[in-house]
């Protein structure tokens, strides 16, 4: 008896049209792309200025193989500030939405993203059913992201659960630990998406475990990248299954989600292609490597992306996975390129290595490190946020889980690298929680 098509996979078959019930084939899946890529590059060359101008002097690629893309050049973030009313491909009376990305912290140009009403059709179709794997019909979703402003991405996800069945509740980022699991208890929520570090904080606050055994059934962590060790702490106190999900506001907000398998993000591969490329040089690399993604959209029509360069680390996955589906996963999501720090040649460390030491330790909620260059070595501080309940020895904990990492212990013998006293609160080490996080990288 064949195993039923996971809910995501059953969405990509329909939006290829392959007949029903059936998985779909790697055969498959690239003729897809062939034909989309084909098209999105017609569409963005005839109706976009910016890519008539980028791509002038080429010659016409025939994109016989989805590889092909590699012989096209990046779109990037500057591109996206400085350009983005070239890229737009439509009228601006067929904008529906209009986003606006500022970088925390610097005077840069914002970046601008345009979305037809078609547009937020396809990101409120992937979340309907990409959400169907976490919950369904009867169940309350807490949701605890951004939703007041139309189309926003808490609004666009509540309105996809409601397509599912399901009552999705939005609540906007955590402020207040106490206050949000009142509402978690009240409104008897069995599912939460939210950021990471604030899921945690609802776990490990003393409220966290007095909810009721077994009504949190399922968590979506996303917006940043998710630790492993995240991952467990709040499954451990809930007793429920942690998923993750990738997505950007480039992507059109959702990317790739896990299915019950749990073993990567299975790519929304109907509306985008993502190669994985050396991040030093731009030159492709094959699945299985760690690199930075790139995406190419394939069904946006205000404003497909070619070759965008999203600045996030991670592996593209292309062998069936265990829950018998062809659609390729990421896995490996390392958070930003910017965010890895190279010490020495040959030596690096990024801010996931830490995430997995530090969050590992019982009582911390979110933490900011720093790399300051004096003289010939790094200097590495943290700053932890912790429960009230957490006393100092929290910081020596942490501390004596760094010396234990081998990049950290091989960093010291080689002398590029000193470990400060591990620090607890302080404003300005938390000045900005609505930023990524990311290894703060200073020279004295």
């Amino acid at each position: 008896m064949k195993p039923a098509l996971t809910p995501l996979e059953d969405w990509t078959r329909r939006k290829l049209g392959l007949a029903a019930g059936q998985p779909v084939t790697r055969a498959e899946l690239s003729q897809w792309w062939l034909m989309r890529l084909r098209q999105t590059l017609a569409w963005a060359r005839e109706h976009s200025p910016f890519y008539r101008w980028r791509l002038r002097g080429l010659p016409d690629i025939p994109l016989n193989t989805p590889e092909d893309l590699a012989r096209l050049p990046f779109t990037t973030a500057e591109d996206l500030r400085r350009e983005h009313r070239g890229m737009l491909c439509t009228s601006q009376g067929e904008v529906a939405r209009i986003v606006t990305l500022r970088s925390s912290g610097t005077t840069a140009e914002p970046k601008r993203l345009y979305f037809s009403q078609e547009d937020l059709e396809l990101t409120l179709d992937f979340f309907h059913h990409g959400m169907s794997t976490l919950t369904g019909p009867g169940k309350t979703v807490l949701i605890l992201l951004p939703g007041s402003t139309p189309d926003s991405v808490g609004d666009l996800l509540a309105r996809a659960l409601g397509r599912l069945g399901a009552r999705g509740v939005v609540h906007g980022p955590v402020k207040d630990p106490a206050r949000t699991l009142e509402v978690m208890a009240r409104e008897e929520v069995s599912c939460l998406v939210g950021v990471p570090t604030q899921v945690l904080a609802l776990a490990r606050h003393p409220k966290g475990a007095e909810l009721p055994p077994g009504q949190v059934q399922s968590v979506l962590l996303t917006t940043d990248h998710v630790p492993r060790a995240i991952r467990r702490a709040v499954g451990a106190v809930w007793g429920c299954r942690v998923y993750s999900h990738y997505g950007m506001t480039e992507l059109g907000l959702g990317g790739a989600v896990e299915c019950a398998a749990q073993d990567g993000c299975h790519l929304r591969a109907a509306d985008l292609y993502c190669e994985v490329v050396d991040p030093r040089d731009g030159r492709p690399l094959p699945p299985g490597q760690l690199g930075e993604l790139v995406f190419s959209t394939l069904t946006r029509r205000a404003m497909p992306l070619i070759r965008y360069r999203s600045g996030d680390l991670g592996r593209l996955r292309e062998e069936v996975c265990a829950c018998g589906s062809w659609l390729p996963r990421l896995d490996d999501l390392r958070g930003r390129v910017a965010g890895l720090a190279v010490l020495a040649p040959g030596l690096s460390l990024s801010l996931a290595e830490l995430d997995e030491v530090v969050f590992a330790t019982a009582g911390v909620l979110d933490f900011r490190a720093r790399l300051t260059r004096r003289g010939g070595a790094w200097s590495l501080g943290l700053c932890l946020r912790a429960t009230a309940e957490t006393g100092p020895e929290v910081a020596s904990a942490v501390r004596a889980a760094l010396e234990r990492k081998p990049v950290i212990q091989r960093a010291r013998q080689q002398g590029v690298l000193v470990l400060e006293p591990v620090g607890l609160g302080g404003a300005d080490w938390f000045s900005d929680l609505g930023a990524k996080r990311a290894i703060v990288v200073q020279r004295s």
